[in-house]
């Protein structure tokens, strides 16, 4: 059985990641990119599925773990009544296709206990294995192959595992490093896995240390930015939802989704939460990606893709798979893919207008892909779509939705009025038009008097965390009375023990799907923000406390939080989350509410866009043309 969701770490080399177990057990990996299938899928099933484990072989052990100061590269520290041993886990980064685990005696002795079980494709494949010329173990099932590389000795059992029962004492050393390559090339080259150590150690180091501080929870942060670009995909500039598929968002349930691809609905807070945080190189990188991936017809934008910008994610279900603690189906590709969301126009410009506001120049190709947008928004945005929320219980006009269309118009306009956009005073006077109606038709369709609140959709009564956002936008000021009404009425009618849902799955709300599932985060972090533009401090910091209690030891956080069974439930660790974390965070420390941080006057904006809007111009002049042309 897996461990639960609070008991992970996460090592990465910036294509694809581990998910590590406080027993020393690697659940999870896909090779050789973050969207492959696994090798290891115990999460989601058994041991039978795969898995690779290094555990002291005594009772009552003591474990403590953490992350090396500023650095992705885990330490985890057994102690038995013999002795105690460090096992380091890392992936080395720009160096192939490794992960290595080194065995470090500290003091006494510590008998330890190897298990591993290749399973290709998601565990259904079990390779053959057989030894090299040089001794190392080889794994091979179709075109995939690993290389096991160690000093102690192994051998095979009868559950087809290879084992390896060793003791280590005070001083000794020993290394496992695991390497993947094709089948039908030559064994991926060996490495020395120390000088390595130190070399990806110190990467991760130099790069955090780049981190804006100053907040009273600068951990956090750091760890936050570390896993945000441990979810890049560094080839593309990608941001990867998350590194897992299937965790579920409700234990037990259906509401299991393949988060490994990138949604365009995350743009402009990760854009801001990396501009902000001291990382423009990778906000540069990511409204690259942002712009290569939504190039072509407009009528064919998708809300996400895959890292490397591709459109066909088809969605299946590994029948084979139990499902993490029994939660089936376990799906692979997304089919939300092929939805319809008026949203996804709103956050690309919004990420334009917010990189350029910031500093980073748009190139014109850039420009020309956004204004032929526009012009299939002028009709588009009648249409009724299936919102942020991905439901699947059919179409509807979603209040958030035309919000991102206002947004959409508005940012194209304040680009127009910045400087020489390429459109025609003719299409800025119809996007004014465009944008006065949808405007209107929000105010008066998807307000409710009687709830004092903006709704879920035009003419219900349910409301929706995506409403929070208003502000954010800068559709309304966040004092206006609507607003004010709106996050009153969240805050009553969506709060569950501190935290607030997305929607209510039970009751008015027909999102196609049986079941409950967990707080969603980053809606509590969107209503703390609104504390924070509404000059309630003490209400909001009390609410952070609350949302930094529940990540883990190591600074890791879900998509999504089960208040009953007070578990981290949903894909872990979650990209979205630890965006809004680090926002909120910036946020709260600046004394800046929602709208404060769009960045739209030069003399108005915070300090800290300011800042990054010199540091863009030193840095990026000139290269986002050829990142997006």
């Amino acid at each position: 059985m897996a461990a639960r969701i609070e008991d992970y770490a996460l090592v990465g080399d910036g294509r694809s990641a581990a998910l590590i177990s406080r027993q020393g057990s690697v659940d999870w990996l896909c090779w050789p990119r973050f969207d492959a299938a696994a090798l290891f899928t115990s999460l989601l099933g058994t041991e039978a599925h795969g898995f690779w484990k290094i555990f002291p072989e005594a009772e009552n052990v003591e474990t403590r773990w953490s992350y090396r100061p500023g650095s992705l590269v885990l330490e985890t520290r057994h102690t038995t009544r013999q002795g105690e041993v460090l096992v380091t886990d890392f992936m080395p980064v720009d160096d192939g296709s490794h992960l290595v685990r080194l065995v470090e005696g500290v003091h006494g002795r510590v008998a330890m206990r190897m298990e591993m079980a290749v399973r290709f494709d998601y565990g259904s494949a079990v390779p053959w294995v057989s030894r090299s010329e040089l001794g190392d173990l080889r794994a091979v099932s179709g075109p995939h192959k690993v290389v096991l590389r160690t000093d102690v000795h192994l051998k095979g059992s009868d559950a087809q595992t290879t084992v390896s029962e060793f003791t280590v004492h005070a001083g000794e050393k020993h290394r496992f490093v695991l390497s993947y390559g094709p089948s039908h090339e030559d064994d991926p080259p060996s490495i020395e896995p120390r000088k390595v150590l130190e070399a990806t150690d110190q990467h991760w180091r130099e790069w955090s240390s780049r981190c804006t501080g100053g907040t009273d929870w600068d951990r956090m942060l750091q760890r936050s930015l570390l896993t945000l670009k441990a979810l890049i995909y560094e080839p593309t500039g990608g941001i990867v939802a998350a590194p897992t598929a299937s965790l579920p968002e409700g234990l037990g349930g259906i509401r299991n989704w393949d988060y490994r691809f990138c949604w365009l609905r995350d743009s402009t807070l990760t854009l801001i939460a990396l501009m902000d945080g001291g990382y423009i190189d990778e906000a540069r990188n990511w409204l690259g990606w942002l712009l290569r991936a939504v190039a072509g017809n407009p009528e064919q934008a998708h809300i996400l893709y895959g890292i490397g910008g591709e459109r066909l994610l088809p969605e299946i279900e590994l029948d084979w798979l139990p499902g993490y603690e029994n939660s089936r189906p376990v799906r692979i590709g997304n089919a939300a893919a092929s939805q319809f969301q008026l949203d996804v126009y709103g956050e690309l410009f919004d990420a334009l207008y917010q990189a350029h506001a910031r500093g980073l120049p748009v190139s014109k190709d850039g420009m020309r892909v956004g204004l032929a947008i526009l012009d299939h928004l002028e009709k588009a945005w009648r249409e009724p779509d299936e919102g942020i929320w991905e439901v699947r219980g059919g179409r509807r006009h979603f209040t958030h939705s035309k919000v991102m269309a206002w947004v959409a118009f508005d940012r194209a306009l304040r680009m127009h009025e910045m400087h020489d956009s390429g459109a025609t005073e003719e299409q800025a006077a119809r996007w004014r038009a465009v944008k006065d109606e949808i405007h209107a038709e929000v105010c008066e369709k998807g307000f409710d008097p009687a709830l004092n609140s903006f709704v879920q959709s035009y003419g219900s009564k349910a409301l929706d965390a995506s409403l929070l956002l208003i502000a954010h936008t800068g559709f309304l000021p966040q004092h206006d009375p609507r607003v004010i009404g709106t996050v009153e009425a969240i805050g009553k009618g969506l709060m569950r023990d501190g935290f607030i849902l997305r929607y209510e799955t039970e009751g008015q709300t027909t999102d196609g799907l049986t079941g409950t599932e967990g707080a969603f985060l980053p809606c509590t972090f969107w209503y703390v923000d609104n504390l924070i533009g509404l000059g309630r401090r003490d209400e909001a910091g009390a609410l952070i406390e609350r949302l930094m209690g529940i990540c883990t030891d190591l600074g890791l956080v879900s998509e999504e939080y089960d208040v009953h069974a007070k578990r981290l439930v949903g894909n872990f660790p979650q990209a979205f989350t630890h965006v809004a974390l680090v926002n909120t965070l910036l946020s709260y420390t600046r004394g800046e509410g929602p709208a404060d941080r769009q960045g739209g006057k030069a003399n108005g904006a915070p300090p800290a866009v300011l800042r990054q809007r010199e540091a863009a111009k030193r840095t990026a002049r000139g290269e986002l043309e050829d990142a997006t042309s």
